[in-house]
């Protein structure tokens, strides 16, 4: 996994903590993922209280990265 994978994963755990959203380490989180989540989250509609476009969000990244590497490294 890349380190986006796991920004978003620590974004997603973050979400369940009372945390302050002011803290520069949610803010830097939330700078960072948010383009790559926002556009999952405007389509899937929410699951009740479970929001699934982070985990959305890391499926595509890891399809991308499996695409990127078929065509740089051919079989």
């Amino acid at each position: 996994m890349n380190i986006l994978t796991w920004a978003i994963i620590a974004r997603a755990l973050l979400s369940w903590l009372p945390i302050d959203q002011s803290s520069p380490l949610y803010q830097l989180l939330f700078r960072v993922t948010e383009p790559i989540i926002d556009p999952f989250r405007r389509v899937i509609p929410r699951a009740g209280m479970i929001d699934l476009s982070p985990m959305m969000a890391i499926l595509a990244l890891l399809v991308m990265q499996q695409l990127v590497a078929m065509l740089v490294v051919p079989a």
